[in-house]
């Protein structure tokens, strides 16, 4: 079979015109489209994980060609010309069951490795640290390992849409800060991006694990499915930066690295707790996130307020914040959990109409509960 006849059932629009061609072709054999340096790591590990039973993308394959050459078809659309985004991780397929999981290069003399694995031993479901299937040694440096996840995505992507969204984040988010805390362990880069989250049943026909916005073949935009009613679940990741302290012992740490530069205490030279930079750093997402950014944001003043003082010692433990959250979220009435997210910089216009749909979808919902 020819490369053509490969893709003959491609859409119409995955195909370049003639004149268009050379161009794409010029790209190729200059190189646009070949493996970025560090991505030869992944290649050069290409066999070894799959004889562990992991299947790294035809891109990652020893004897991979573009599957475009010698075709008149974009390479946009085809799966192999996507490059990696985050060298550390790499997407691949279980073999035993076909599913997708996250492959995590790291270094082995931190603590990073006996965190991940303390923490993935422990049967609690206050426990939102990301799972660990297996960890394999690097077949080409001792000194490294591979961790082996779930494959997660962005906790905010797509972007949140309800109040009742943003609710079930804080729970889970705080009440799996206060689980980590109450096995001494201090996360010390708590930050969006350290926040992953299960989305199979928002993408039940799964999505692309670098184009997130497209069908898994890269062919066609795809969207997500309401996060209501989907028991979403959030995870904390990456424990690079974390520190387990002895029980008793001083929990005083120094460094001024972590995704959040706004946390104000970090020093490489004054000791600082690294339990209420946590506290910090978590309010302060809140802040960011939502408090600052949507209208009906009021229920999480206090904890914001609360979390994010400039004087550690002012701020509450992790236990304390869910307590409080938890006396909060029982005031919260039901309608509020369906209101949607309505951004604080939305323009009039947009407003009336938004709402307008928002209302359709409320009347949606209590005719199904009646019907239903």
């Amino acid at each position: 079979m020819s490369t053509t006849d490969k893709h003959r059932r491609l859409p119409a629009h995955a195909y370049l015109r003639d004149e268009v061609v050379p161009r794409y072709k010029r790209l190729t054999d200059e190189g646009f489209y070949n493996l970025a340096p560090k991505e030869l790591f992944w290649q050069a590990r290409y066999n070894y994980l799959k004889d562990h039973g992991y299947l790294l993308r035809p891109r990652y394959s020893p004897n991979w060609r573009p599957s475009w050459e010698g075709t008149n078809i974009d390479p946009t659309y085809c799966e192999d010309s996507i490059k990696l985004l985050d060298y550390q991780v790499m997407d691949a397929t279980r073999l035993l069951d076909g599913e997708r999981v996250a492959i995590k290069s790291f270094y082995k003399q931190g603590q990073e490795l006996h965190i991940a694995q303390y923490f993935a031993s422990i049967k609690d479901t206050a426990n939102r640290c990301v799972p660990i299937r297996e960890i394999l040694p690097d077949p080409h440096d001792p000194n490294f390992g591979l961790m082996v996840m779930p494959y997660l995505r962005p906790c905010n992507s797509p972007d949140f849409a309800t109040v009742g969204d943003v609710i079930e984040f804080v729970d889970q988010t705080l009440e799996g800060l206060a689980f980590m805390h109450r096995h001494n362990v201090a996360h010390r880069d708590v930050a969006v991006e350290n926040i992953m989250m299960d989305a199979k049943r928002l993408y039940p026909s799964g999505h692309h694990p670098i184009r997130l916005e497209y069908t898994p073949d890269t062919l066609y935009p795809i969207s997500a499915l309401p996060r209501a009613g989907r028991e979403i679940r959030y995870f904390y990741i990456d424990f690079g930066l974390a520190a387990m302290f002895p029980y008793g012992s001083s929990s005083y740490v120094v460094g001024d690295v972590g995704r959040d530069d706004e946390v104000p205490e970090l020093s490489d030279k004054v000791p600082y707790d690294a339990f209420k930079v946590d506290i910090f750093a978590l309010g302060n997402l809140y802040a960011k996130e939502f408090e600052r950014k949507y209208k009906h944001m009021e229920f999480l003043s206090s904890l914001v307020e609360s979390m994010t003082r400039q004087q550690p010692q002012q701020r509450p433990t992790a236990e304390q914040a869910l307590q409080e959250w938890m006396k909060t979220r029982a005031t919260l009435g039901e309608t509020l959990f369906r209101w949607r997210l309505a951004p604080k910089e939305e323009p009039a216009i947009e407003r009336v109409v938004n709402d307008t749909v928002a209302v359709a979808w409320e009347g949606i919902y209590h005719l199904k509960k009646l019907v239903g």
